[in-house]
């Protein structure tokens, strides 16, 4: 019985540090190679696209999106979706789809003579399913080694587990106080 809580509280630890680190924004440096346009069908992987755009018909099997192409510090190639999340989930309230997509173009560069930028972003990246993280935003920086400090996930983050814990104590000290008491009172005869 005790396995079977420890696999429960692990199943559900996993689901939910899962979902803050692909809801989560993070920032990655890369260099812009290429921005494109391409209609997607949506299929299996639908869940990991953004609903349709604000002012798009409803239900449609298909539509445009925008996609940066980039070649990150380490060398290695990364491809970024980039659609308006609008009001739904994450709420990053992203309607300027275009404009970031001019940005990105505006900041292509080669091999020869980078211009390294911050693509701000949420999701993950997995070939095998198609999935690509959706750009948030593009900033140029200095070069390659610039570091940044996420503070906003790290003040989440910190509120979160506060939440917590704070709902944690308040639990152990309810059980200990009313239930424990009342389960010994019904149980005094039992032995």
């Amino acid at each position: 019985m005790v396995y079977v809580k420890w696999v429960f509280w692990t199943v559900i630890v996993l689901c939910v540090a899962g979902f803050l680190h692909y809801t989560l924004p993070q920032t990655d440096i890369a260099r812009i190679t290429d921005t494109y346009e391409k209609r997607i069908d949506f299929g299996e992987n639908s869940i990991f696209w953004s609903n349709q755009g604000t002012g798009d018909a409803e239900n449609t099997p298909n539509r445009d999106i925008f996609f940066i192409q980039t070649v990150r510090t380490n060398g290695r190639v990364m491809v970024y979706r980039n659609e308006d999340t609008a009001w739904g989930w994450p709420p990053y309230f992203k309607f300027d789809t275009s404009n970031l997509q001019a940005e990105a173009a505006d900041l292509k560069s080669t091999a020869e003579t980078p211009k390294w930028v911050a693509v701000r972003h949420y999701g993950w990246r997995n070939e095998f399913l198609s999935i690509f993280p959706n750009a948030i935003g593009v900033n140029q920086v200095e070069g390659p080694d610039v570091r940044f400090i996420p503070w906003f996930n790290i003040i989440l983050l910190t509120v979160l587990f506060a939440i917590f814990w704070a709902i944690r104590v308040r639990w152990i000290r309810f059980r200990e106080n009313r239930i424990n008491p009342k389960i010994d009172e019904w149980t005094d005869g039992w032995g």
